[in-house]
């Protein structure tokens, strides 16, 4: 096979959903869903020195790295000239442009010179999906500098110990848990807060206590959080591991918007011996409200100028149906049924509920 001669800055692959929402691509969505952010992805024929066990563009994955999946989809690659006359076409419900780095050497000042193009030639506020194992704190002042105005950080694991198994050591990856720390702290020094996001990923081996306190540490730090549930890629080292019991990531979506909505804490709150989520901190009749306006189970991302989540990933973690991990749209009746439903069950819906919710206060 001839190698690859295109390579960023001088193109980038683009989302499929992405893709469709500029024209690119044909395609309809689930429940007329829209794809509200241009996400970006640089691009080499070389690919990502990282080796994550559950991420499509791993170095040990099979595949070129032009022609592998990422979030379950393909990337077509395009010229940044041909990116931007489709950005500045695009549809009025596309808020936001987002590049996502791979760790490459040359990831850094490719992303620097892409990112100056697209605030220069475009309208749309820019973000910057990073990685952190490649930068300093000059860095971020460089994005800031390029125009950049939001950041986000893919923490993805719980705890250290997590990190270290599927992105580290365990994996013979380069990535650290005290660098990607290091990065949030340095990026909301440059940012400020709430410009700096934490993506986090349910379902990796984390008790929901563990990630509520995760979720609560970045909230005070001033950091929001970007809730993904696992969703296997196909021949990745975790290809044959589950999604996340639907009920116990609906808890965590929920102590998610609670938390950052100020009307509880992770100290609030209350867990059984394993670990799950028995008591939100809050009175019955204000958790039912928060449930049944829908929001805690829509999509969490970067926002768009009009103070709504621009970055909503439609059906990135899951197929689309009317029992999603997250909605990229408020949940209708019936799916706001389910979700009351199977909130408060321990595994899923066959299994015994959990007591109920509310604050024992």
């Amino acid at each position: 096979m001839s190698e690859d001669p295109q390579r960023s800055p001088d193109v980038a692959k683009i989302s499929q959903a992405s893709a469709i929402s500029l024209g690119l691509a044909r395609g309809r969505m689930y429940r007329g869903a829209v794809n509200r952010c241009v996400n970006l992805l640089v691009h080499y024929p070389e690919g990502c020195a990282a080796n994550c066990a559950y991420c499509g563009l791993a170095g040990k994955r099979p595949g070129a790295y032009r022609d592998k999946s990422f979030i379950h989809v393909a990337w077509p690659v395009l010229s940044m000239d041909a990116l931007i006359d489709a950005i500045n076409g695009a549809p009025g419900y596309v808020k936001r442009t987002c590049i996502s780095m791979i760790t490459n050497g040359k990831c850094r000042r490719d992303t620097l010179t892409m990112s100056r193009r697209l605030c220069r030639e475009t309208a749309l506020p820019l973000s910057i999906l990073c990685s952190p194992t490649i930068l300093s704190r000059d860095d971020f002042e460089a994005m800031q500098d390029a125009g950049v105005d939001k950041i986000g950080i893919a923490l993805d694991l719980a705890t250290p110990e997590l990190f270290d198994r599927h992105r580290g050591r365990g994996v013979n990856g380069p990535h650290r848990w005290e660098r990607y720390w290091a990065a949030l702290e340095e990026s909301l020094e440059v940012f400020g807060s709430p410009h700096v996001g934490a993506h986090l990923m349910v379902g990796m081996g984390e008790t929901e206590e563990e990630m509520v306190a995760l979720m609560d540490r970045l909230w005070r730090m001033g950091v929001v959080s970007h809730l993904f549930s696992f969703f296997a890629e196909e021949e990745s080292r975790l290809a044959d591991r589950p999604q996340p019991p639907w009920p116990s990531y609906l808890r965590v979506q929920l102590a998610r918007y609670l938390i950052e909505e100020g009307s509880s804490t992770a100290g609030d709150m209350q867990f059984d011996h394993e670990g799950r989520i028995t008591g939100f901190g809050v009175e019955r009749d204000a958790l039912m409200e928060a449930v049944d306006r829908g929001r805690a189970f829509m999509t969490t991302g970067c926002l768009g100028p009009d103070g709504e989540v621009a970055c909503n990933r439609p059906f990135g973690n899951c197929l689309p149906d009317v029992h999603q991990w997250n909605y990229p749209y408020p949940p209708n009746q019936e799916e706001l049924d389910l979700i009351r439903r199977h909130l408060f069950e321990r595994e899923g819906p066959c299994r015994e509920p959990l007591k109920s919710a509310a604050s024992n206060r």
